[in-house]
């Protein structure tokens, strides 16, 4: 740890630290060991098949996750929400769905001073919360705002992501399902309650459908300006 980043932790550990109830594991071991670094997980979301109507990939994440509104305004956790987009030179709109982009090189894991923010060997973003003590640097940090924190206590917990007070959470890609051989919920729900517009693959699948997909049309991540990469890519925008 370098000087500067001792210092943040001496400084802000009294600022603001998780709530644990006795024996909570905020990031189970497995969220990281599980990860295999041969495989490059991403999803292509077509948003010309996003209606704006549609929450059933919100709607999954919050059941899976076990979070929803609070009322707490910027507070409010967002792991995945609906946005709408406008064309300023037509006028026209789309509607699509913004989470954790799971970026090549995030800034969330830059700025982080205890290190919590941290990459799976597999690339996937996450937040340990044994290490997290509420900053919010990285919730400020997040050029799509896809990081929220955790302000009030909780309950209604899931065995596979409990979520501590006072800390920053975002969407997982549900690294537990993937763990398994499953998809994201938000995926599944997409494609069995909305529009289809989700597809989710391994990137280093030469012969698979999500690399197909992308080498058939343009796809780019949000804020591609910033050359963050990310494994959330969007076509049709």
């Amino acid at each position: 740890m370098t000087p500067r980043r001792t210092f943040l932790v001496a400084a802000l550990t009294g600022a603001g630290m998780a709530t644990l109830a006795p024996g909570l594991l905020l990031i189970p071991a497995q969220a990281a060991a599980g990860a295999d670094p041969a495989r490059r997980f991403a999803i292509l979301i077509d948003v010309t098949r996003c209606s704006a109507d549609c929450t059933a990939c919100v709607t999954a994440c919050q059941a899976e996750q076990g979070w929803g509104p609070q009322g707490l305004g910027a507070a409010d956790p967002h792991w995945v929400r609906k946005v709408e987009a406008t064309d300023p030179t037509t006028g026209s709109t789309l509607s699509l769905p913004v989470l954790c982009q799971h970026c090549d090189n995030p800034p969330c894991v830059d700025v982080c001073p205890t290190g919590a923010s941290f990459v799976r060997p597999d690339g996937i973003v996450l937040v340990d919360r044994h290490r997290c003590i509420g900053c919010r640097f990285c919730q400020m940090a997040c050029p799509v705002k896809a990081r929220s924190f955790v302000a009030a206590p909780q309950d209604d917990q899931r065995p596979h992501m409990p979520r501590g007070q006072g800390t920053v959470e975002a969407c997982t890609l549900c690294v537990h399902r993937l763990d398994a051989g499953r998809q994201p919920a938000c995926v599944e729900a997409c494609g069995r309650d909305g529009g289809g517009a989700m597809l989710f693959g391994d990137l280093t699948d030469p012969d698979g459908p999500l690399v197909r997909a992308l080498a058939a049309r343009a796809a780019s991540s949000l804020r591609a300006d910033l050359g963050l990469g990310g494994r959330i890519r969007y076509a049709g925008l």
